[in-house]
């Protein structure tokens, strides 16, 4: 289900003005996740028909160029193909955000043609997942969807929240050696607002200086990195 909507955004779809979708649910547990009442009660959520959202998208259309979906987490949607399907005919691309757990799901949408760029979630070193998604990932889905994105056409990058109570110097590491050379890599600021976990709203983000200093081990691993 639909449960929000930003008109236009600057930020979110790199390079393009776009209008913001975001499906409600997710198939994760992060503790550390701002977007907690998105994720663990969607039904208590404003919710929005696809009808209503193509109507706000087709009125926007001649600002922007793309529309992101977002969540929670877009690829358990089952209306996801069909949504993106319409967007398409509004004449207008499709950037998709997703934890990469549904391997499948991405496969298929990047087998039709669907989808333009892809932002995935790599939350921490797979031997971690368990922690910081508070389930029991399958990490070889994981690594399938990160395989699938280095092996196709479709513009990509790859992000990482600096939790850090999950995420230091040998983390990083970790991640770089999954991604490969040349992968984007944004490494994202930890925010400790409104999370599943209470007890992470207690948790100091990194300083400029300490992010700083992540970065710079993700470039000396050959990555294309960058801090939001």
């Amino acid at each position: 289900m639909i449960n929000g909507y930003k008109d236009l955004s600057l930020i979110d779809y790199p390079g393009l003005i776009a209008p913001v979708v975001f499906v409600g649910g997710c198939n994760f547990r992060c503790p550390f996740c701002h977007n907690a009442d998105l994720v663990l009660h969607p039904g208590l959520a404003e919710e929005f028909s696809i009808d209503t959202i193509l109507k706000r998208i087709e009125k926007a259309k001649s600002l922007c160029d793309g529309v992101v979906i977002t969540g929670g987490e877009p690829a358990l949607w089952p209306e996801l193909e069909d949504f993106i399907r319409q967007i398409r005919r509004l004449g207008l691309k499709v950037k998709l955000d997703t934890n990469g757990s549904l391997p499948d799901v991405l496969e298929r949408l990047n087998h039709q043609g669907l989808i333009d760029y892809v932002a995935m979630d790599i939350k921490t070193a797979l031997h971690r997942y368990r922690e910081a998604t508070g389930v029991k990932a399958d990490v070889s889905a994981i690594q399938k969807s990160i395989t699938l994105l280095q092996n196709s056409n479709v513009s990509h990058e790859f992000r990482t929240t600096c939790v850090p109570s999950l995420v230091s110097a040998d983390e990083i590491l970790s991640i770089c050696r999954l991604v490969g050379t040349n992968e984007k890599l944004i490494l994202q600021q930890y925010r400790p607002v409104n999370t599943i976990d209470p007890a992470y709203t207690l948790i100091q983000p990194y300083s400029e200086a300490e992010m700083e200093k992540l970065l710079s081990i993700a470039i000396e691993q050959g990555v294309d990195g960058k801090i939001t």
